[in-house]
């Protein structure tokens, strides 16, 4: 467990406590410690479940050792935003309840996203948001941050970055201002742009943004008031087991939230059913976007005046 993720939940929650209470051993990262080391010297001691408290970018990183190794691996949210557990369907507001999987549980395969060797859980994104993750004030004030920089960074004239890659119809792209990976296609309605359906698909999902020259543009910000970007032109997005990004640089990019400076070419793959995740049985075991799915397939199809067959939006 991580005691400074999530501003401390860990000691506010009493994690080491209850883990103890139910048998579980706890082992806190201190300063200077190498979660990678820790979790591998936890296999090495024979442990069957391995579990993580605390944010995304140190959920990955067990998750790299976990799939190495095929052990069971538990999330506990306690972390920040803790993405990861909502697309999991686990109540991110229940930290101690995340700990009933270490007993009774339901298993479930999930895919693991790997750049250059490096495992990512969520994403990573190249361009304006990597940008601001490398802001020092970035990691005490995420929403804050990212609200008071974008301004500056959406600027008339803002240059693209050099990003270079292959679209989805086998087009260059030679510049962009966002590229983001995720582990997984997030969904697609309004409702569910920041949630992924499913975590098993065995495919990255690929969006790429290249911006207007004036950000008061009709037409982008059109497509971003409806909830559907996908109507501006400079939007492109798809699915894929395998992505490559080039520059002439090493490339800044957020992992999970974390900001790292990687050598080019990004090489991205996904790793099907890489995890053993464990949850508990009280958890809901879906994201808001497979809930928002499932709620609109129980719906079903509309009815006009005339009797004919409405279809919903994709």
């Amino acid at each position: 467990m991580n005691p400074r993720s999530g501003g401390g939940k860990a000691e506010r929650f009493g994690l080491q406590r209850e883990c103890r209470a139910r048998g579980i051993e706890p082992v806190v990262l201190g300063p200077g410690q190498d979660l990678v080391e820790l979790a591998e010297a936890a296999v090495a001691g024979g442990a069957d479940v391995v579990g993580m408290a605390g944010g995304d970018g140190s959920q990955a990183l067990v998750a790299g050792v976990t799939a190495r190794h095929g052990v069971a691996m538990v999330v506990v949210p306690a972390g920040t935003r803790n993405h990861l557990a909502m697309d999991l369907g686990l109540d991110r507001d229940d930290v101690v309840g995340a700990l009933d999987a270490f007993g009774a549980a339901v298993e479930r395969p999930m895919d693991l996203g790997d750049v250059n060797g490096r495992p990512f859980v969520n994403n990573v994104s190249l361009g304006l948001y990597a940008e601001i993750v490398r802001l020092p004030e970035y990691r005490d004030a995420k929403l804050e941050t990212t609200l008071s920089t974008l301004p500056g960074l959406l600027e008339p004239g803002r240059p693209p970055f050099d990003l270079r890659f292959i679209g989805p119809a086998g087009e260059q792209h030679t510049a962009a201002h966002v590229v983001q990976v995720s582990n997984n296609p997030y969904g697609r309605t309004i409702g569910t742009l920041v949630s992924r359906p499913r975590l098993d698909t065995g495919h990255l999902g690929v969006i790429a943004l290249e911006l207007p020259a004036d950000p008061a543009d009709k037409a982008f910000l059109a497509a971003v008031a409806a909830g559907r970007p996908e109507r501006f032109p400079g939007y492109v997005a798809w699915t894929t087991s395998t992505f490559e990004v080039d520059s002439e640089a090493p490339i800044n990019a957020g992992i999970d939230g974390e900001a790292l400076q990687i050598a080019s070419p990004l090489r991205f793959t996904s790793r099907r059913a890489a995890l053993r995740i464990r949850l508990p049985r009280h958890a809901s075991g879906l994201s808001p976007a497979a809930r928002e799915l499932r709620a609109r397939a129980l719906r079903g199809p509309r009815y006009s005046a005339s009797g004919r067959t409405t279809a919903l939006p994709p």
